[in-house]
């Protein structure tokens, strides 16, 4: 499953040399995989809930103001509770231009233990959905 995430960029995101700061890049990828999260019904953390357990970006070209990024986060294979995922960041208008790429691993957790726990079934089911 591939979820898309469009988030403008602000003025305040670029660095002194006019490009999309890098510690940015993360934030868009944490507001696309919260979107994602939302969107497929595992969006409620009252007893359990994700904590990002590892995440690594390449940035291949910078991103300058005014734009728009398009964030694609594409869920891979689940494990109990974990749940490995890639990203791919580009720019719309030029969306066939990959501007970062990266990849993380999601782990759920009971919020009162610290445990990790099963994933929730909606998650687990957009994760195993055939592609369309």
């Amino acid at each position: 499953m591939t979820h898309t995430t469009r988030i403008p960029i602000r003025w305040g995101d670029l660095d002194a040399l006019g490009h999309l700061n890098n510690a940015t890049y993360l934030t868009l990828c944490e507001q696309a995989r919260i979107e994602m999260l939302a969107d497929v019904g595992a969006g409620d953390w009252d007893d359990a809930g994700p904590v990002l357990a590892a995440v690594s970006l390449q940035f291949r070209r910078p991103i300058h103001y005014p734009a728009t990024a398009v964030v694609r986060t594409t869920l891979g294979t689940p494990g109990r509770s974990s749940l490995p995922f890639t990203y791919a960041i580009s720019v719309e208008g030029d969306e066939d231009t990959t501007y970062a790429e990266g990849e993380g691993t999601l782990v759920w957790v009971n919020t009162q233990t610290g445990a990790s726990t099963a994933l929730p079934a909606p998650l687990r089911e957009a994760a195993e959905a055939p592609a369309s």
